[in-house]
């Protein structure tokens, strides 16, 4: 039963996650931390902000990190496999189609309706992430961190993987 329930933990963000990994993360922390309870809202957080810093799409580290904490090998083997079993059985059975119309209107406005719902799905993501936040090191260190990733990102444009092992390395010498 286990493994079933990893299998559809990550299956079900794999059907519903319009989008890849962006629109997918807040359905696996759905999964991972309310339905199924594997990890709190923190715990999620840290292993999103290492997996993040990683190379390779997002939903399969957290596939394979989480499946081999609750499965060992073959829970990490499933969890990859139900990450990327939608997108594969629905490019086998509908590329020619979509292929066909991808410049028709129709197609093109479903699209950018899906949108603000993946836009509004990571904004509630983000302030759980935030509240947490607040709970364990204080609303200074959180607007301190905020900032200054912000323009480290943005402004001085230091890649995110870089900004997250710096915040790594602040966290850890505050322990």
């Amino acid at each position: 039963m286990k493994y079933w329930h990893i299998f559809l933990a990550f299956f079900i963000p794999g059907i519903l996650g319009y989008g890849g990994g962006p629109a997918s993360i807040p359905l696996v922390e759905n999964e991972v931390v309310r339905r199924y309870e594997w990890m709190s809202v923190q715990e999620f957080s840290e292993m999103l902000a290492l997996a993040n810093s990683l190379p390779g799409p997002i939903t399969t580290k957290l596939a394979g990190y989480i499946g081999y904490v609750e499965g060992g090998t073959l829970g990490a083997v499933i969890g990859v496999f139900a990450a990327v079993a939608p997108s594969l059985i629905i490019m086998i059975l509908l590329l020619g189609v979509l292929y066909k119309y991808k410049d028709s209107p129709k197609v093109q406005r479903l699209t950018l309706y899906v949108r603000p719902v993946i836009a509004i799905l990571l904004g509630i993501m983000a302030w759980r992430f935030f509240q947490t936040s607040f709970e364990g090191i204080g609303l200074w260190q959180v607007l301190l961190i905020t900032i200054s990733s912000f323009l480290l990102i943005e402004r001085m444009r230091i890649h995110p993987a870089i900004v997250i092992g710096i915040t790594l390395v602040y966290g850890a010498f505050l322990l």
